[in-house]
């Protein structure tokens, strides 16, 4: 009898093939019912544990370690000064489940940091829990103390924190960082505005993998994974910031002030070298404050009537329209003008008469004068030469906060709003937008960007150059010499009678003193704004300087309250950058 072997060996791997197939099925139906049974048991039998334990996981309530980039005053040896920066401290945990005595530990641990025995207990008897934290900001130097007694059960977590080491120094320009109710990040100055370059990918919550797998979750978290991280420099000079700050913290305690803020600037550039204000506040502690208006920078968010600094843009705007001749023209000043029923005096009322000279318009800050200079420039053409300014406009500088100001007389039809608005009057407007356009009279006619940060250092490296453009011309640069020479003249022979006359530079500067406002219109009678503005060298400025105070008190006039201020800030900046004289 013939046997075909092609049959037997087909029937052989036929055989072979479904004894393999009921195999996996067996393993995949033990391994199904492991997996359910397992699931049975955590979320039935032990679904209360579990949940717990999720609550906890599911955005850890550990984060991981901070991390941020720093923020670095320039200096003018080169070097950068920390303005924010990271301090490493530590958290202090203990596992329950290892503690064998818990009198014992909290002895060894409460001769070192401080405890509350009852809350330490408390937490130690925690068997089921194998983390438990009991201190916070704790020193490097305390943790090593504590390492060297090898306690069981005790671990050490590093929790960098976020550390401003000049305190109240420039406070308003760099701000802080805090919690916004979802995550970390910068509040006010610097922290907030550069908050995508100085925070990092690492400084987000713990996501547990699971939860984030099988969950949204990653749809609700910011993330910053795409942007280029790193260091801030700024333009302002440490040694120049703590100065101003100085002089501001000297001037409001003397004339007790409400408010009072300064600004140096290089006018060629807008490069911030120092600014500040006060009231003020120390950003490791900004928790403490009860008042959140205390974290605005005045310098950029505050809105004022200016008085007579102002004045010498309307000079400069009449003298490059060739409206007026500084040298030639004359008017008579008779103390004071009737405009559309509203009178407009002197600030002594008293007349200088017949053939007054336009130097003695900004000598004397005669606002009969400015109304003259007005009439000669026409109300249009004064107004768009003030538009050009700047005024009432935001200057991009790189800082949050800036406000636009109050300047709708300047598209008035009505004569008298432009000839208050020529002396400071009836427009509002902030300092950096006033430092700026006062800036255009000293360095050649430009219309610079004000600005704080001066390179960004990436993770990678490289380094970023910020570069503003040159600026749009708003006058000429013959016109920006002839004013200048005015405004020293004003400093050389009127300010103070000619008593802070420099032997050896030309300052260029003018005073202002406005009545504030009333919070419901018109003005009051015993509060004024103070301001100061000047720049030196006068014909080639490397620096100008704007002050100002709101409601000071024993003096009228901001001849008397901030002309001292203003020449510490002179006299600092020439000794500290070696400032050649020019005469």
């Amino acid at each position: 009898m013939h046997i075909n072997n092609d049959d037997t060996t087909n029937e052989d791997q036929r055989l072979r093939s479904e004894y393999r197939a009921y195999l996996v099925i067996f393993i995949w139906f033990i391994l199904a019912f492991v997996i359910v049974g397992r699931a049975f048991f955590i979320q039935v039998i032990k679904h209360t544990y579990y949940i717990g334990q999720a609550d906890k996981q599911y955005v850890s309530s550990t984060p991981i370690n901070f991390d941020r980039g720093s923020i670095l005053f320039s200096h003018y040896n080169g070097e950068v000064v920390p303005a924010a920066q990271l301090n490493t401290m530590y958290r202090i945990a203990i596992d329950p489940t290892q503690i064998k005595d818990v009198e014992d530990l909290y002895a060894k641990l409460s001769a070192v940091i401080p405890l509350d025995k009852t809350t330490f207990i408390e937490k130690a008897t925690k068997k089921n829990d194998p983390y438990e934290e009991i201190a916070k900001d704790i020193t490097s130097d305390t943790v090593s103390i504590l390492k060297t007694k090898n306690l069981i059960g005790v671990s050490f977590v590093k929790d960098n924190k976020r550390a401003y080491p000049q305190e109240t120094v420039g406070s308003k320009v760099i701000g802080f960082v805090g919690n916004d109710g979802t995550r970390v990040r910068g509040q006010y100055g610097l922290e907030r505005y550069y908050d995508d370059v100085l925070s990092r990918t690492s400084s987000d919550q713990t996501i547990n993998f699971f939860a984030e797998l099988f969950t949204d979750i990653e749809k609700t978290m910011v993330s910053n994974s795409d942007k280029e991280e790193g260091d801030i420099v700024l333009t302002i000079d440490s040694e120049a910031e703590r100065a101003l700050h100085n002089a501001l913290l000297d001037t409001k305690e003397k004339w007790n002030s409400d408010t009072i803020g300064g600004i140096v600037m290089d006018p060629q550039t807008g490069a911030i070298i120092a600014m500040d204000g006060l009231p003020s506040f120390d950003p490791n502690q900004y928790a403490k404050e009860k008042d959140p208006s205390v974290f605005m920078n005045q310098n950029i968010s505050g809105v004022y009537e200016m008085g007579s600094i102002i004045k010498p843009l309307t000079m400069a705007a009449a003298i490059d329209s060739g409206a007026i001749n500084e040298a030639t023209t004359t008017y008579n000043d008779t103390g004071f003008r009737m405009l559309n029923g509203y009178k407009v005096s002197n600030y002594d009322g008293k007349p200088r008469g017949l053939h007054t000279s336009m130097q003695t318009i900004l000598d004397k800050s005669l606002n009969v004068g400015i109304v003259f200079i007005v009439e000669q420039l026409g109300a249009k053409r004064f107004q768009d030469y003030f538009k050009k300014y700047g005024l009432g406009q935001e200057t991009g500088i790189d800082l949050p906060g800036e406000a636009g100001g109050l300047t709708k007389n300047l598209d008035s039809k009505v004569f008298v709003d432009s000839a208050t608005a020529g002396f400071g009057q009836g427009i509002a407007v902030t300092p950096i937008q006033t430092i700026r356009a006062l800036a255009s009279l000293g360095n050649g006619g430009k219309l610079v960007t004000p600005h704080v940060v001066d390179s960004i250092i990436y993770q990678d490296g490289t380094t970023k150059k910020i570069v503003q453009d040159s600026g749009e011309q708003v006058i000429s640069a013959d016109t920006s010499e002839r004013i200048s020479r005015m405004l020293v003249h004003v400093v050389d022979t009127a300010l103070m009678n000619g008593a802070d006359k420099m032997e050896h530079y030309t300052v260029a500067a003018k005073t202002g003193t406005a009545q504030m406002v009333k919070p419901g219109g018109g003005y009051y009678d015993d509060r004024y704004l103070h301001s100061f503005f000047g720049y030196f060298p006068a014909y080639d400025p490397k620096y100008i300087i704007f002050l100002f105070q709101t409601y000071p008190k024993g003096a009228e006039y901001a001849s008397a309250t901030l002309t001292d201020p203003f020449y510490k800030m002179v006299k600092f900046l020439i000794s500290y950058y070696e400032v050649p004289p020019d005469r």
